[in-house]
């Protein structure tokens, strides 16, 4: 059997595990602080310990030997990542974590599209009726009650 965590399956299970937990934290955190400063705070933290991460395991290049390509899409996927972080901790400062999270994750269903339309992957029917039941549970929780 695969060893889970060094699977792409492992990594996202984690993944998801650590998303959960930064809605939690970040709600909890949000009381009493601004929302844009706090995404601040919390990227300054992110460079941290990234920083340390990419230097005790060695992997520190210099940015100018990346391919122009790599840094105009990292570039592009760090600004969409800032927007990203901005629109969530908002939206967790207004709103209820256990519905915010939840909506946040309509990009399930706008990765597969996008993936299918700008990388040409070709999810599969039973991917599809996945795909589409988190979208339909995203619209039944972004309903009024």
């Amino acid at each position: 059997m695969t060893d889970l965590p060094h699977t792409w399956l492992g990594w996202a299970l984690l993944s998801a595990v650590f998303a959960a937990l930064t809605a939690i934290f970040a709600k909890i955190g949000l009381d009493g602080v601004d929302s844009d400063y706090a995404t601040l705070f919390r990227t300054g933290v992110i460079i941290v310990v990234l920083g340390a991460l990419v230097a005790a395991t060695g992997k520190w290049r210099s940015p100018t030997t990346l391919p122009a390509r790599s840094i105009t899409f990292l570039v592009l996927s760090g600004l969409a990542t800032g927007a990203s972080w901005v629109c969530y901790f908002r939206a967790l400062k207004a709103g209820p974590a256990s519905r915010v999270a939840p909506v946040d994750k309509l990009s399930v269903l706008l990765v597969a599209v996008f993936a299918t339309a700008f990388l040409g992957e070709r999810p599969s029917p039973r991917d599809w009726v996945g795909i589409g039941c988190v979208g339909v549970g995203v619209l039944l929780l972004s309903l009024k009650r």
